[in-house]
C-alpha cells in the first residue's frame, strides 16, 4: 500500500505514521535524499520538526525548532503560505544567508506549506542534489505540492475527529526511501493484536536461524526468538507500535545465535482506533561475509553509519580507535557510543558528508587515548584523522591515528569523566587538512545581528544563536550607564539570583565587572575555579562552567556578557578566540541598538507632538481617527490624519510619508502644517494638493508622500475629493452596501512639480461612512494589496450603521476599533497605520444621497455615473 493510499483512510491516533509516510512520499516526489515535516506546537509561533528522514536527528538539533518570524525558508513557507524553492547553494545564500551560513554545503531544498481546510498545519521540506537551473526542479515541486495537499487533508480529518495535530516532542527519525533492492538480507512479519496472529516470511526464519515449524506462533515466542537477551523490551515496543507510537529508530536485537540484527516497526492499519496491526522488517546490517572479512584485515579503522546515524559496520581497528568493543558499536547511534564525537566542530563535518557528494576530511581528538592517566586528572589522548566518503545509503569513515598527545597542563583536574566527554584545550597538530567548521557559527551570529535593531532583539539573537552553538544554558547581558552595570537581559539563571548585581559600580570585585574594566575575557572551567578566584561571591550552582566576556565597541565600554554551562568544561584556544570576537560583534550591535533607541525616542516624541490631539468638529459631522505605529525596525513612520476647518466646511486629510524614523516624522509635520494652511485658506482640493506638492519639492527632503484630501459641506453633504497616489477610500452606504471608490488621482507628492490632481464631486448622505486609510492597514506580506482592501471593505460592511452613542447601538469609534482590531493584535506590523472615519448625522427635514454629481474637474474622461453601485476599481457587497 502506498503512503498516499494510506493517508486517504488514515484514522485518528495515527499522527506519527501519517507524517512518516508523507515525508517518504515527498522525498520520492522531489527526488531528494532527505526530508522532514514541521508542525505547529503548543507554543504560539513555534514550529517543531516532527519527522526527519535520511539524516541523524542529533546533527540537526539547531534546526528542530523554528519560530515563524525567523528569516528561514520553513518560517516563510508557513507564515506566508508560499512554496520556497532553493535550487542550489547560491540561491540559498542570496535569499536565506543565515541558513546558508549554518549549512554551507552543496545541496538544494524545497519547502511546501501543509494546509487543510484553509488551516496551516506545518511545512513539508525535502533536501535534494543541487540543480543548475531552477526550472529542472519545478516538476518535482509540483509533485511534492500534491503530497503536501494530501497530508493537509489528512491532518484536517484528524483535527475534526478531535485528535491533536500539534507536535511538542523531539523529531522521529526514519530511513529515507531507497530505490532498488537492498543489498542486505531482509525478513518481514505482521502481527495482528486483535487475534494474536503473527505471520512471517521465509527470509525472517532464515535470519533467525530457526525452522518455521518450531515457532509457537505467539508474540511472546517471537520476542524470545528475536531478542533472546531482552524479550520484554521487544514486547513493549510491539505494544507501543500497536498503540500508534512506533519507535523512532530501528531497534538493535541479538538472536539466539548471538548475531546482531536491526528491527524496524510501523503500523499497518487494521481499524479506526488502536490497536493497529504491526508490521516489521528484520535487517542484517552486515555488508556480507566476504566484505566483512576483507575490511577486518585493513590496518586503518573503517566503520560505516547509515543516513540516520546508526553504525552498521566497524572493523576491529575502528573499534579500538573509537574506544568501544565492536559488539557495542553495531546498531547504535554514533553519538551514543562515541560521546566525544558530539561536538559542534565534528558535527559540521558529518553534516557536510550527509548533505554533499564530496568526501570530507577532518581531525578529532579522542580523549580516551590508551585509557591511562599520566597524572591524576590528566588524560592521554590520540589525534585521529577522519576521511568520510558519502554514499546513497550512508557514509563510510576511515580513521588513522596522527599520534598521541597529552592534555594541556593548564587544565584543572576537576572531573576526569567530564573531561573525557567534552575534550580540553589542546593545540591541534598540523596535518595539512583545513578545518573551517568552527567559523560557521560566528558567521551565522554576525548575519543575525545585522537584522537586530533594539537591545532586546540583540539579546534574543544571542540567546537563539550563541547559546546552542557552545552548549550554554545561561545568559546575562549587562549594559553600562553612568559607571554602573544594569541587567538588560537574562535567561536560565535562578529567579532573582541576579537582582543583587543589578546596578553594581565599576569598583566592585566581581568577574562581570572586571572583565569590562580589564578588557579581558574570563573563563572558569568549573565553579570551584570561580569560587577560588572570587572568594565569597554568590554562586547560582555548584557544578558548571562560566565565561565572562567584555562588551567593547570601537574602544568604548558597552557592558558585559555572562555565559553559563551546566557541566564543567574546558575552553580551547579557538573557542576563547571565537567567543572574544563574538563579544565584539555583540557590543557593536548593542551600541547600534542604543543609538537606535535614542533616535526612536526622539522620533516618537516628534510624532506625538505633530499628530492632532483633537480634531475639528461640527454638530452634523462625526469623525474617529486611529494611529498604530509599526513594530518592525524603526517603529515611527510618517502616516498622519487630520480634520481641519475649511471655510464653512471640513477638510478630511490622510497622508503617508515614505520611510520611517526622525526624517519621516519631520517631513510629516511639515506636510501636515502645509495642508492645514491651505485648508484654512479654503483652497480647492486640487490647489491644496498642488501647493503641498510644490512645497515638498522645494524642501527637497529626499522623500515622497501620498495623500487624500476630501472637503465636506456638513449641511448639504456635498464633497470634493483629490488624491495623490493614495489608496482608494471606502464608502459604506446607509443600507449596508460597501464599496471601494474609484477616484482618479495624480502622482505622489514630491515627484513632479507640474503634476495635476483632478477633483471628484460627491454628495455624502447621512449615516453613510467614509473611510480614509493608509496602506499599512491593507498590505500583508505575500498577498496582493487588493485582497487586503477587500477584507477591509467586508469588515466595514459588517460594522453596522454608525448610530449616535447615546442610542446604545454601534458607534463610529467602535467601527474604527473593529477595522484596526486585527492590526492591533498582530505580533508584527511592518508599517504604521492611520485611519480616519467620517459620517454625517441626519439633518432636520430630509435626507440626501451620495452621488457623483458631475465629472471630476481637470479630468474630462471621467464619467458621471453614481458611485453607490459597483465601479471598475472596486466591488460592492451587502452589509
Amino acid at each position: 500500500m502506498t503512503g498516499s493510499a494510506e493517508r486517504e483512510g488514515q484514522a485518528p491516533y495515527s499522527l506519527a505514521p501519517l507524517l512518516s509516510d508523507a515525508v517518504t512520499d515527498a522525498i520520492r516526489a522531489a527526488r531528494g535524499f532527505a526530508g522532514g515535516v514541521y508542525l505547529r506546537s503548543r507554543t504560539p509561533g513555534l514550529l517543531r520538526l516532527a519527522v526527519l528522514a535520511g539524516l541523524p536527528g542529533p546533527l540537526f538539533r539547531p534546526w528542530s525548532r523554528m519560530h515563524v518570524d525567523r528569516p528561514f525558508p520553513v518560517a516563510d513557507a508557513h507564515r506566508l503560505g508560499v512554496e520556497v524553492l532553493l535550487a542550489d547553494p547560491t540561491e540559498t545564500m542570496r535569499r536565506y544567508p543565515q541558513l546558508a551560513a549554518g549549512l554551507p554545503f552543496q545541496f538544494g531544498s524545497l519547502y511546501v506549506p501543509v494546509v487543510g481546510d484553509s488551516n496551516p498545519y506545518g511545512v513539508l521540506t525535502v533536501l535534494r542534489p543541487p540543480a543548475s537551473d531552477a526550472t529542472e526542479v519545478l516538476p518535482d515541486r509540483d509533485r511534492m505540492t500534491a503530497v503536501a495537499a494530501e497530508l493537509g487533508a489528512a491532518l484536517a480529518r484528524l483535527d475534526k475527529a478531535g485528535s491533536s495535530v500539534l507536535w511538542d516532542s523531539d523529531p522521529l527519525g526514519t530511513r529515507p526511501p531507497v530505490d532498488g533492492p537492498s543489498t542486505r538480507c531482509v525478513g518481514g512479519f505482521t502481527w495482528d493484536p486483535a487475534d494474536g496472529g503473527l505471520i512471517a516470511d521465509d527470509s525472517l526464519w532464515a535470519l533467525l536461524g530457526i525452522p518455521q515449524e518450531d515457532f509457537a506462533g505467539t508474540p511472546e515466542a517471537f520476542a524470545d526468538a528475536l531478542a533472546h537477551d531482552e524479550p520484554r523490551l521487544l514486547l513493549a515496543a510491539l505494544r507501543e507500535t500497536a498503540a500508534g507510537r512506533p519507535p523512532p529508530h530501528p531497534l538493535p536485537v541479538r538472536t539466539g545465535g548471538g548475531g546482531l540484527r536491526l528491527l524496524e516497526l510501523w503500523t499497518a492499519g487494521g481499524g479506526d482506533t488502536p490497536p493497529f496491526r504491526v508490521s516489521g522488517a528484520l535487517v542484517d546490517p552486515g555488508p556480507g561475509p566476504a566484505a566483512d572479512g576483507a575490511a577486518d584485515q585493513l590496518p586503518e579503522g573503517v566503520f560505516a553509519i547509515d543516513r540516520i546515524g546508526l553504525i552498521t559496520y566497524a572493523n576491529p581497528r575502528a573499534a579500538a580507535l573509537l574506544g568501544r568493543p565492536r559488539a557495542e558499536l553495531l546498531g547504535r547511534l554514533l553519538w551514543d557510543v562515541v560521546p566525544w564525537m558530539d561536538q559542534p566542530a565534528y558535527e559540521d563535518h558529518l553534516r557536510s558528508a550527509l548533505l554533499s557528494p564530496d568526501p570530507v576530511h577532518f581531525r578529532a581528538r579522542s580523549p580516551l587515548g590508551s585509557g591511562t592517566e599520566t597524572t591524576p586528572g590528566h588524560l592521554t589522548g590520540t589525534w585521529l584523522s577522519f576521511s568520510v566518503y558519502p554514499g546513497p545509503r550512508g557514509v563510510t569513515c576511515k580513521i588513522t591515528p596522527l599520534g598521541r598527545v597529552s592534555e594541556a597542563s593548564g587544565s584543572t583536574p576537576f572531573d576526569v569523566e567530564a573531561a573525557q566527554a567534552v575534550g580540553t584545550d589542546t593545540e591541534e597538530p598540523d596535518s595539512g587538512v583545513p578545518g573551517t567548521a568552527p567559523q560557521y557559527r560566528p558567521i551565522v551570529l554576525a548575519i543575525a545581528l545585522t537584522e537586530a535593531v533594539t537591545a532586546r532583539q540583540v539579546s534574543e539573537v544571542v540567546m537563539r544563536e550563541l547559546l546552542p552553538a557552545f552548549g550554554s544554558r545561561r545568559l546575562a547581558i549587562y549594559l553600562l550607564q553612568d559607571r554602573r552595570l544594569y541587567l538588560a537581559w537574562e535567561t536560565g539563571f535562578p529567579q532573582g539570583f541576579l537582582a543583587p548585581f543589578d546596578g553594581v559600580g565599576l569598583d566592585a570585585k566581581l568577574p562581570g565587572v572586571e572583565t569590562l574594566t580589564s578588557g579581558r575575557a574570563l573563563f572558569f572551567e568549573s565553579m570551584q575555579q570561580l569560587a577560588a578566584a572570587y572568594p565569597g561571591v554568590a554562586l547560582d550552582a555548584t557544578v558548571g562552567a562560566r565565561a565572562f566576556l567584555p562588551l567593547i565597541a570601537s574602544g568604548r565600554p558597552v557592558g558585559s556578557c555572562i555565559l553559563g554551562f551546566d557541566r564543567p568544561r574546558g575552553f580551547s584556544t579557538e573557542e576563547r578566540t571565537v567567543l572574544t570576537a563574538l563579544a565584539g560583534l555583540i557590543a557593536q550591535s548593542l551600541e547600534r541598538a542604543r543609538r537606535y533607541d535614542n533616535e526612536a525616542a526622539l522620533a516618537r516624541g516628534l510624532q506625538e507632538a505633530l499628530l492632532p490631539h483633537r480634531l475639528s468638529a461640527h454638530p452634523l459631522v462625526q469623525t474617529a481617527g486611529r494611529y498604530l505605529p509599526g513594530t518592525v525596525g524603526m517603529d515611527v513612520g510618517g502616516d498622519w490624519y487630520d480634520v481641519v476647518e475649511a471655510g464653512d466646511g471640513l477638510a478630511l486629510v490622510i497622508g503617508d510619508v515614505q520611510g520611517h524614523g526622525v526624517q519621516a516624522a519631520a517631513t510629516m509635520g511639515q506636510l501636515r502644517s502645509a495642508v492645514r494652511a491651505f485648508a484654512l485658506g479654503d483652497h480647492s482640493p486640487d490647489e491644496v494638493m498642488s501647493g503641498t506638492n510644490r512645497l515638498l519639492i522645494d524642501l527637497d527632503p529626499g522623500q515622497f508622500a501620498s495623500c487624500c484630501y476630501v472637503r465636506v459641506d456638513p449641511l448639504t453633504g456635498e464633497a470634493q475629493a483629490a488624491r495623490a497616489g493614495h489608496p482608494q477610500p471606502l464608502l459604506r452606504h446607509p443600507d449596508g452596501r460597501t464599496e471601494v471608490l474609484d477616484l482618479p488621482g495624480g502622482v505622489v507628492l514630491g515627484v513632479d512639480p507640474h503634476a495635476e490632481y483632478p477633483v471628484t464631486d460627491l454628495t455624502l448622505e447621512p449615516e453613510a461612512v467614509l473611510a480614509l486609510y493608509t496602506d499599512g492597514l491593507v498590505e500583508r506580506p505575500g498577498t496582493d494589496i487588493d485582497e487586503g482592501v477587500e477584507v477591509l471593505r467586508s469588515t466595514l460592511a459588517a460594522a453596522g450603521p454608525p448610530l449616535h452613542r447615546a442610542a446604545g447601538g454601534p458607534s463610529l469609534s467602535r467601527a474604527a476599533d473593529l477595522l484596526t482590531a486585527e492590526a492591533r493584535q498582530a505580533g508584527e506590523r511592518p508599517d504604521d497605520i492611520a485611519l480616519l472615519l467620517t459620517t454625517r448625522r441626519p439633518p432636520r427635514g430630509g435626507e440626501d444621497t451620495l452621488r457623483t454629481r458631475s465629472g471630476p474637474r481637470s479630468a474630462p474622461g471621467f464619467g458621471g455615473a453614481e458611485v453607490s453601485g459597483p465601479r471598475p476599481g472596486g466591488t460592492a457587497g451587502p452589509g
